[in-house]
């Protein structure tokens, strides 16, 4: 302070130098000439200074002093504090948490609140008291946190919460229905164990765009997905489309599964969209979309015009379709047990007898015709690739089977338009 008032005095001095000539005209009184410094010299200030000097002078006396702002960070905040913030998130909240840096991962570790949370899901047979700033149980074989190594109770959660989830789907799927001997609870199987399905787009670059499922329709052996929206990207950047099933990593029984929660990712199909449009035939059309068939199960619809993506649909068997959707990674499917027919004994040209066949034609939540056939066989010609072909339903003549009710067609719908596509049989 002493230094900036020294400065500002020294340039009155200055000031007043030029401003008094000796023998000008106008010149200061001796009084106020330069000279010894002392206090009434300076008690007027000149007229002739100059706008400029005036505002330098000023500047050193009006300077507003600059307030500090400190740079508050929740990273630079000690650890145990962190940890108290922590131990009042969930298990979901904590898993994301942990994904944020390796201190946020290390400090998500933590044996006490894992053990804390762990006891809450799971209560021990077994228990003591501990008396601290407040009463806790605790489980005598769990008391000694320490001894483990960090993250070993987040494990512990986590496998005793997929094995609980593994094991009441695995009650509800136990149900046979006769006429489908498919299970019978399969919408709740696949409702407690929070499974849902997306597609991934991939442009050539390698970007993903992760779409995820828009409305869901069950029926009696098929689960139908439906995805649209307003944001696809462009077809023409498109190369691959692969269709996963996506489970949440701690599913809860009380509420939805979160999306921007940890989720495992299992692939179910991957399909080709390279010349999409030069390389497949459209299967049926209306006034607004072209359909497209991808095998296997999915349709493709493209607004007429632009060739850009207006809807994907899906159609799911349930057989095996937990395990399909599950089982598997991002990246390689799950395998299906190898099922080998066993050919008729005194003539291997007749093929296979005896089957039944559930059938159910429906289009969006229009049902055209459901019922079970019995009795079927095939040729030994008839059966590829583990497929084999069973003739039920004939267009021409309605009396080999059940009438079809209405019109066969595929209904569908986006956020703004709906229709019908006539399906050509």
């Amino acid at each position: 302070m002493a230094m900036g008032r020294g400065r500002v005095l020294r340039r009155y001095s200055r000031g007043w130098g030029r401003a008094a000539q000796p023998g000008a005209a106008g010149a200061a009184p001796p009084s106020l000439a330069p000279g010894p410094r002392n206090r009434s010299s300076f008690a007027a200030r000149p007229v002739e200074f100059s706008e400029t000097e005036n505002a330098e002078v000023k500047s050193h006396y009006w300077t507003p002093s600059l307030k500090w702002k400190p740079n508050v960070c929740i990273e630079s905040m000690p650890s145990e504090m962190l940890l108290k913030i922590f131990s009042y998130l969930d298990a979901v909240s904590l898993l994301c948490a942990g994904c944020v840096n390796k201190q946020f991962y290390d400090l998500a570790n933590d044996n006490g609140i894992w053990l804390k949370i762990y006891c809450s899901h799971f209560p021990p047979k077994r228990m003591i008291w501990k008396m601290n700033s407040e009463t806790e149980t605790v489980s005598l074989g769990c008391a000694a946190v320490q001894d483990r190594k960090p993250g070993y109770w987040k494990k512990e959660y986590i496998f005793r919460q997929i094995a609980a989830v593994k094991t009441r789907v695995m009650q509800l799927v136990k149900p046979v229905d006769p006429h489908t001997g498919l299970p019978c609870k399969n919408r709740e199987a696949i409702r407690a164990s929070g499974l849902s399905w997306v597609i991934v787009l991939k442009d050539k670059n390698g970007k993903e765009h992760v779409m995820e499922q828009a409305d869901l329709s069950f029926k009696d052996t098929s689960v139908t997905i439906f995805w649209y929206s307003t944001s696809w990207p462009c077809l023409s950047v498109l190369s691959t489309l692969e269709l996963c099933g996506v489970t949440p990593l701690l599913p809860e029984q009380n509420r939805a599964a979160s999306k921007n929660g940890p989720r495992r990712r299992s692939l179910i199909a991957k399909y080709s969209l390279s010349n999409l449009t030069k390389t497949n035939v459209a299967i049926g059309a209306d006034k607004l979309v072209q359909l497209f068939g991808l095998n296997p199960g999915l349709l493709l619809g493209l607004w007429k015009g632009k060739n850009e993506i207006a809807f994907v649909m899906a159609s799911l068997h349930y057989h095996q379709l937990l395990e399909r959707s599950t089982l598997g990674s991002a990246t390689v499917q799950y395998v299906l047990s190898p099922n080998k027919p066993v050919l008729d004994d005194v003539d291997p040209e007749y093929g296979l007898h005896d089957y039944s066949l559930h059938l159910d034609m429906h289009g969006g939540s229009h049902t055209c015709m459901c019922g079970t056939f019995k009795s079927l066989f095939c040729r030994k010609g008839d059966i590829q690739n583990g497929y084999l072909r069973l003739m039920v339903v004939s267009v021409k003549d309605n009396a080999k089977h059940l009438p079809i009710i209405g019109t066969v067609g595929l209904s569908w719908k986006t956020d703004v338009f709906k229709g019908n596509v006539k399906v050509n049989c």
